[in-house]
């Protein structure tokens, strides 16, 4: 137990700039301390003193705003960060060197007695405010968006947004130690569990129409010209051209400025 506590303020100061030494981590880091004392309520209830284990637990959530039910399953250097509003279930397993932001829910979507609570893989990322709901598994160094709703498994590396969520990219596989290293190099830390130039998947939807369209609009030129040789009438209209960049709400290009108004005469 003393091994995991180390652990956990361990990955303190590898996931939060602002943590400075380990007395502030230890008195004022309320993610720490509701983890820890998850650890004590998880024990009292695999000992079978489920009653003092759920008291205990209802304590930690009175003055962390955290609620870890003490059947949750949790692995080594396992950081929650602000912590506010997140809740995991009964049956809940989280893996070794998983992150989760406040408003997170690691929830069931089943009344049933059993498995109903998500389990996530080692080296989870999960935003702020994410739902993470049903025995679904998020495999290893899975990253899932800000407020993203997630019902269905997340394969590894693969980061999850939207409601309901969408896969938008892919990392190399954690298994493979070397390509971790080069990706993590590359990104960093994954914060809130997205990174500044994550793909919109709307958006890449609405770029594949267009060349779609485009490669259409070739064809149908090619066939005009054909039927134009053997005789046919064609009627000869350029149509207004369609740029993908035009469809990306960030292109600055893409603004309409709005034309000034006219004074108003008496």
């Amino acid at each position: 137990m003393f091994a995991k506590l180390r652990q956990d303020i361990r990955c303190v100061f590898e996931r939060d700039p602002a943590a400075r030494n380990t007395f502030e981590v230890l008195t004022t880091y309320p993610g720490v301390w509701a983890v820890i004392i998850h650890r004590l309520s998880h024990w009292l209830w695999n000992a079978k003193l489920k009653w003092i284990a759920r008291v205990i637990s209802t304590f930690s959530r009175w003055i962390t705003g955290i609620e870890i039910h003490p059947g949750a399953k949790i692995g080594c250097s396992f950081f929650i960060d602000h912590g506010m509003g997140v809740v995991i279930g009964e049956t809940a397993e989280v893996g070794d060197d998983c992150t989760l932001y406040h408003g997170v829910t690691l929830g069931g979507t089943s009344w049933s007695k059993g498995k109903r609570h998500p389990t996530l893989g080692n080296d989870v990322v999960v935003g702020a405010g994410a739902k993470v709901l049903g025995p679904i598994l998020i495999n290893n160094g899975a990253r899932i968006g800000s407020n993203a709703v997630v019902v269905k498994e997340v394969p590894a590396g693969a980061t999850v947004v939207g409601i309901p969520g969408h896969i938008v990219e892919s990392t190399p596989s954690p298994d493979d130690t070397s390509a971790q290293i080069a990706y993590a190099k590359k990104i960093g830390f994954d914060a809130y569990g997205a990174t500044q130039d994550l793909p919109d998947p709307v958006a890449n939807a609405m770029h594949a129409l267009v060349s779609h369209i485009q490669l259409m609009d070739e064809r149908v030129g090619q066939l005009s010209h054909v039927v134009h040789d053997m005789g046919g009438e064609v009627p000869d209209e350029d149509l207004p051209e369609i740029v993908a960049g035009d469809l990306d709400p960030l292109n600055d290009q893409n603004s309409v400025s709005k034309p000034a108004r006219d004074e108003q005469t008496p």
